[in-house]
């Protein structure tokens, strides 16, 4: 009888040593790398316990890579890993700087963990308005310029920066004053769904990947039947854009997000052949020369008629999309407070940029479909 009893005893205390036995973390071994369809800025590994978020260029024109490492909460920091850029997950105070990943938090249903952000009047989206008029985001004051005593006060668990170059001294003394902070390159990629697919960056801070996966997918599988509904099309209409500035003219490059969002929508876009995924500068007469006939005229920078371009330069009225009044823009596209909707949502939502275009070009494939951004110029 003692045995049994001796027995039950040892069976007790060593379910109970088992059951508190904190997880850890474990070996520098990868488990599973992620696979990424589109973007090529950022990587995600996962270990035994705990994964990586590398940036694989976090800085224009340079390619300095930064990892960090996404440690879960319920379980101990190694020594190991004491020195490293910890992150705790998943995150649940998080301070974003740009507007672009907005939509992507509020996509992944985490909007409420957004605690502050710099010069909030740039905000469009509704929900997140909502959180800004309740005082839950508060304003942190301009990009480069946070104000560090609002920033202690409201205490994040992580601030998720960009920077152009590697000096960004707000950054590097938010860091000084021991909160995280994680760049965001998104902007960097070259094509529309490799830059949407960093909700799945989101996704790893708030250990929801396989959520961030499903919304992500459901957004290539809308970007990639809308392209299939122009596949036979006959005609493509020849498309000019960009505007004069100061006697230049600035317009998309032949590889940039632009210049792919006209092709994919059945565009004939004028200078698609030109190398380079930022900008041209040309002269006026060159412009002219070439984009005197084009059927439309997508983005004319940031006028607001028709009247107020030709105020600004008169040479606009030699162009054939001017004069049958076929210019389109999505700068009149603002939220409440003047936040350009484009610049907020844009980025994740590369399908819905598809569709309005298509709509613009083709009409007799999305009639009566909804513009999201872009409005005719009046």
């Amino acid at each position: 009888m003692n045995r049994v009893l001796l027995f039950l005893f040892l069976s007790i205390l060593i379910s109970a040593c088992t059951q508190t036995k904190p997880k850890t973390v474990g070996s520098d071994v990868v488990v599973h790398k992620e696979k990424l369809q589109y973007a090529k800025g950022f990587e995600i590994r996962n270990f035994k316990g705990y994964k990586t978020l590398r940036i694989l260029k976090a800085f224009k024109d340079d390619n300095h890579q930064i990892t960090y490492y996404l440690i879960p909460k319920s379980v101990p920091l190694p020594d190991s890993l004491q020195h490293k850029n910890i992150i705790r997950t998943p995150v649940e105070r998080i301070v974003l700087t740009s507007t672009t990943h907005i939509p992507m938090v509020e996509l992944l249903g985490r909007e409420n963990t957004i605690i502050g952000f710099p010069n909030t009047a740039y905000i469009s989206s509704p929900k997140t308005r909502q959180l800004i008029d309740n005082g839950i985001i508060k304003e942190l004051g301009q990009e480069q310029n946070i104000n560090t005593e609002i920033l202690i006060d409201i205490q994040p668990e992580l601030v998720v920066g960009f920077g152009v170059d590697h000096i960004n001294k707000t950054f590097k003394t938010i860091e000084k004053l021991g909160i995280s902070v994680i760049y965001n390159s998104d902007w960097l990629e070259e094509t529309p769904l490799g830059r949407a697919e960093w909700i799945r960056f989101f996704g790893a801070l708030y250990n929801l990947d396989s959520i961030a996966q499903q919304k992500f997918d459901s957004i290539v599988t809308h970007y990639n039947t809308l392209k299939k509904t122009i596949r036979n099309v006959q005609k493509h209409p020849t498309v000019l854009s960009g505007a004069l500035f100061h006697d230049t003219w600035h317009l998309p490059a032949g590889k940039s997000f632009v210049a792919q969002f006209i092709t994919d929508a059945g565009g004939d876009y004028l200078w698609k052949n030109t190398l380079g995924t930022g900008s041209l500068s040309l002269s006026f007469e060159t412009v002219l020369d070439k984009g005197k006939d084009a059927d439309f005229w997508i983005a004319p920078g940031y006028y607001a008629s028709k009247k107020a371009m030709e105020n600004d330069s008169p040479h606009y009225t030699q162009f054939k999309s001017f004069t049958q009044n076929r210019v389109y823009t999505y700068s009149n596209t603002k939220g409440v407070t003047g936040g350009v909707l484009y610049y907020e949502l844009a980025a994740t939502r590369p399908d819905l940029v598809l569709q309005d275009l298509i709509q613009i070009l083709h009409p007799e494939i999305q009639s009566g479909a909804t513009m999201t951004f872009f409005k005719k110029l009046e």
